[in-house]
């Protein structure tokens, strides 16, 4: 699984002019599943970004966790994280996992955060949607649990 993380002070997601998701300050993930994803993934990943400290503590140095700080996630579906844009100018998608798939572990991932204590705020699955920051430093971070964390 591939997440983008972005510390915001707010975030929000519309499908078709309405806003389905909003938070306040905390985390927007983007989050793209591959191929080879399974649930270990979505459970390792979720609980790497609920306790990477990329929030300020009283000295201003990143030593917080968005559970620290009491923030909410955002969670966005983006299976254009697996693009491989390597041949020609048309990305390819055939490392992103199959929808029924993706939503599955997708699910996964946001349900780990819930239980982590965070209140998780999501986009619609295989929805057009229009997603809105503010990022907040900026920070903005990747993650793949293919790779070693």
């Amino acid at each position: 699984m591939r997440a983008v993380l972005q510390r915001v002070t707010r975030a929000q997601v519309e499908v078709a002019g309405e806003t389905v998701g909003a938070i306040g300050p905390g985390l927007l993930v983007l989050l793209g599943v591959g191929q080879e994803d399974d649930a270990v993934d979505a459970r390792s990943l979720a609980e790497k970004s609920a306790g990477l400290r990329i929030f300020e503590d009283e000295q201003g140095k990143m030593n917080r966790s968005v559970v620290d700080v009491g923030g909410s996630v955002l969670v966005v579906s983006q299976f254009t994280l697996y693009g491989d844009c390597r041949k020609g100018r048309r990305p390819g998608f055939s490392a992103a996992a199959p929808p029924e798939r993706a939503a599955q572990l997708y699910q996964q991932y946001v349900e780990r955060l819930r239980q982590l204590g965070l209140t998780v705020a999501t986009g619609v699955f295989q929805a057009e949607m229009a997603v809105e920051l503010v990022n907040d430093g900026p920070v903005t971070l990747l993650l793949d649990s293919g790779k070693d964390f």
